[in-house]
């Protein structure tokens, strides 16, 4: 029987593999690999493609003993880096190295841990108050009406602020598991703005804004609850964190987009606008522009990338554009069809 071209073997593994001769030159690379380390590799020593110093321990190590080994790998390509999960096993005379992208899993994994530190460090503060008020009213001021009094009230708004943080950590977990079903009803779009103008009458008083609704009725296909949290978190946000007397203009405009007709809602406040180095994390979980005024206005750090993902299962867009001491604009794309 004919042995086997290396290169021909190596072809049809569905990932980056390269084959390695006892003195640790390159013997063969596939297609993936040489798209990963580059061509004309052949003949070289392996620590001209592979720069990490764990997989040439791991090479020389199966070369010694024939003995599989793992090793972890970071790779910069494109720009970006990448994290590679490398399986080093003995082939004979040869050693083969099989290169797996770990990156979005470990990405994944960097995400799940940063998301249980901001919950836990989220509820700790509350939980610390409590804790400590409690204690207070247990023996310091336990026959004082004027500080029980006053440490029940910073006690009830502790509470609700946990209370918020859970509810809007479940409205995201719902959100998330829905993300890939399209809703489909007839949502009249101005009708559910107008209904959510209307809720916030109060918060606009209290501030001294006025709410200003410009444009005709639309229908979207969509998910009428979830569009009211969109629009509802908007336009409180516009509504708190504007200027005193400020003018919020929602307004509805029609737009073509490369998907097709489409309607954009804009939420225009006349604030003090956002820094552009916040623009591109606005969305992110718990991120905040000013954390202490956030935390004072009950927000959980959660709002926007609830809807983010709202609007993401409609198939649309969010947009931000804000300009210093001017104002911000929050505009949702919702394609017609």
């Amino acid at each position: 029987m004919m042995p086997l071209d290396p290169e021909v073997l190596l072809s049809g593994l569905p990932l980056p593999a390269m084959l390695v001769r006892r003195d640790d030159r390159i013997v063969a690379l596939n297609p993936l690999a040489e798209a990963l380390f580059g061509t004309g590799m052949v003949g070289r020593h392996a620590a001209m493609a592979v720069r990490a110093p764990a997989v040439l321990e791991a090479i020389g190590s199966v070369s010694r003993s024939g003995v599989l080994q793992q090793a972890r790998m970071t790779h910069r390509r494109e720009g970006q880096e990448a994290v590679f999960q490398v399986t080093v096993s003995a082939q004979g005379d040869l050693v083969l190295a099989v290169f797996r992208d770990a990156t979005t899993e470990e990405r994944a994994g960097e995400l799940r841990r940063d998301f249980v530190a901001n919950v836990s460090h989220e509820l700790r503060t509350p939980l610390t108050a409590l804790m400590g008020f409690i204690e207070t009213l247990k023996h310091a001021a336990k026959d004082d009406p004027k500080a029980r009094e006053m440490f029940l009230g910073i006690m009830e708004a502790e509470a609700g602020r946990m209370n918020r943080l859970v509810r809007d950590l479940l409205q995201l977990s719902r959100v998330e598991a829905e993300e890939r079903v399209r809703p489909r009803e007839p949502v009249e779009l101005r009708g559910l703005l107008e209904s959510v103008i209307s809720s916030l009458r109060g918060v606009a008083e209290k501030e001294g804004d006025t709410v200003e609704l410009t444009g005709d009725p639309v229908t979207v296909p969509g998910d009428a609850d979830q569009l009211v949290q969109v629009f509802t978190n908007l336009v409180e946000n516009a509504l708190k964190y504007g200027k005193t007397g400020q003018v919020v203009r929602v307004s509805l405009t029609a737009e073509e987009t490369v998907r097709g007709p489409a309607v954009r809602v804009e939420v225009a406040d006349e604030g003090e606008g956002i820094d552009p180095v916040h623009l591109p994390r606005l969305t992110e979980r718990f991120y905040r522009v000013d954390s202490h005024r956030s935390r004072e206005m009950g927000g959980t750090g959660l709002g926007l990338a609830i809807v983010k993902h709202i609007v993401s299962r409609h198939r649309g867009w969010l947009r931000v554009e804000s300009v210093v001491g001017e104002g911000s604009r929050f505009s949702v794309v919702l394609p017609l069809g």
